[in-house]
């Protein structure tokens, strides 16, 4: 558009350029839908990955070798993605039946199948405490639900002042293995998750950022940052390969052994000059020495004041 260049009062005008664009809001409702049932589908499948977990550590040792901090974070994801589904649909009122139902599903996850798996671990991680009375468990209750909710609203504060920096925290957030696989190294502990947990969670926690920053033709019309996706994958993919490498070899079988700490020996060799019959410690039975290997296993006694 352009303005003459002098008017009859003698005042210059510039040139005027307007761009406009045409949105297609019947294709735009459509991607939204089709986005919301993808996290609907993820959702679903999450539950199903809890469930099996959940049966996987279903003894109080089984759920002790499980990271709490590893399930926080998790839980606290999907707190954010309920939240942010459901401010959505408020803003976007003809989709607020779609962004509703991802937010309830999202709601599902976090609030009853993680909150109560943490409930698990935790209960497991102190079994000493157990008999102390329910005052006592109230008050420590309580303090882990502070925590996790005061967690909760200051990753909205931090991520409300550090907007610029959104990226780097989410590549921050996508970390959640990491707890596990250091607990797993510092307790030493065996297969604490499923494989299917590992390789079914890992996918669908990647599917949501992938969406958004990697598909060119998505509802929220972001530029695709294909570098980042292929970070966040790879970060991804390392983690899960570590855990799964924990569960088939040992969890610290890429720790040399050099600056592992010693292990107590409980297996010692059997005198061939033993003619006398050795009683078992623990089912009482005479051990047959004519079929013997050659070690047998040390019981430790410890003693209860």
């Amino acid at each position: 558009m352009e303005s003459p260049s002098v008017d009859d009062d003698g005042e210059c005008f510039s040139s005027i350029l307007l761009n406009s664009t045409s949105l297609n809001v019947e294709a735009y409702y459509n991607k939204a839908v089709n986005y919301t049932l993808m996290v609907t589908f993820i959702s679903f499948l999450q539950v199903l990955l809890l469930i099996r977990q959940m049966e996987h550590s279903n003894t109080q040792s089984g759920a002790a070798k499980v990271s709490i901090i590893m399930i926080g974070q998790q839980a606290i994801m999907d707190a954010y993605l309920c939240l942010l589904h459901l401010t959505a649909g408020i803003l976007v009122e003809s989709l607020f039946n779609a962004f509703a139902t991802a937010a309830f599903f999202k709601f599902v996850v976090f609030s009853i199948f993680e909150m109560r798996y943490l409930l698990a671990i935790w209960k497991a991680s102190r079994p000493l405490n157990s008999g102390e009375g329910w005052e006592i468990m109230r008050r420590e209750l309580s303090v882990l639900y502070s925590r996790f909710y005061g967690i909760l609203l200051g990753g909205i504060l931090l991520m409300y002042e550090l907007h610029n920096f959104l990226r780097p925290l989410l590549f921050l957030m996508y970390s959640f293995w990491i707890p596990q696989i250091v607990t797993n190294v510092i307790r030493d502990t065996r297969k604490p998750l499923h494989p299917q947990y590992i390789l079914g969670m890992t996918a669908t926690r990647v599917a949501i950022p992938l969406y958004i920053f990697g598909c060119p033709s998505n509802f929220m019309r972001i530029e695709p940052d294909k570098k980042w996706c292929i970070a966040v994958t790879a970060f991804m993919g390392i983690q899960a390969a570590v855990l799964l490498l924990q569960h088939y070899l040992g969890s610290r079988c890429f720790i040399p052994r050099q600056i592992l700490p010693e292990k107590y020996c409980y297996h010692r060799k059997v005198e061939d000059s033993t003619n006398q019959p050795i009683d078992c410690v623990i089912c009482m039975t005479t051990i047959d020495l004519s079929q013997r290997t050659s070690e047998y296993m040390v019981i430790v006694k410890s003693l209860v004041l």
